[in-house]
């Protein structure tokens, strides 16, 4: 599904990425783990196209991605892939129902299915009486399953999570992980995840470890 080969990535004299191969299977849940400053969201970026390597390919379902020019990347990022950080990144001075469906306003998804599929996404994680509420009246457990939604919107191929439990107390963090594995088994969804929990990194399918900028074997 996901291959990428020889990736390489430095900013300045700092060589972050030296020649990384990785392989990434549908429906697969992964990790990857490793020290802080060994490469693992760098990694994570450029997977996800949010960041470019300066050297090496990266292919999904036999695309190569990054031949495409700025904006068809973009557009490509908006419809294929999710995306879940630490700190959530919703907006504030929107509902949770409207955060989940700024993906889909971007894709230029029809506003009424778009609000359907916000709202049933949402009920599937538990957050069907949470719909409107901003995200300053939601628990930090809460604003990360809205995250969750937001990533799935626009039905990804694939979803790309940095550190998603890194800023939750440890329930919230198992119910999170604990969601990711029951959205493989409904939505048959692959994930590719960052993360410093070993615990968690020893649920996943594969645990993938990087160091000093390679993959250990």
């Amino acid at each position: 599904m996901l291959r990428a080969e020889g990736l390489t990535k430095a900013y300045r004299a700092l060589q972050v990425l030296k020649g990384v191969d990785i392989e990434i299977g549908k429906g697969e849940v992964v990790s990857i783990v490793g020290a802080s400053g060994a490469g693992k969201s760098t990694l994570l970026h450029i997977l996800g196209t949010l960041d470019k390597p300066d050297s090496g390919k990266v292919n999904l379902n036999g695309k190569d991605i990054f031949s495409q020019n700025s904006r068809d990347l973009a557009d490509f990022r908006n419809k294929n892939l999710g995306f879940v950080f630490q700190f959530h990144n919703l907006l504030p001075e929107f509902s949770a129902l409207e955060n989940v469906m700024i993906p889909g306003f971007i894709a230029r998804t029809n506003e009424s299915k778009l609000k359907a599929r916000a709202f049933e996404l949402l009920t599937t994680l538990g957050l069907k009486d949470r719909a409107q509420h901003k995200p300053s009246e939601l628990s930090g457990g809460e604003q990360q399953r809205v995250a969750v939604a937001r990533a799935l919107i626009n039905d990804p191929v694939l979803i790309f999570a940095d550190e998603p439990s890194g800023n939750l107390d440890s329930n919230n963090a198992k119910d999170l992980h604990e969601l990711f594995f029951k959205l493989r088994t409904d939505f048959g969804q692959t994930f590719v995840i960052v993360t410093h929990n070993q615990e968690f990194a020893a649920m996943t399918d594969r645990k993938l470890e990087i160091k000093d900028g390679r993959m250990v074997v």
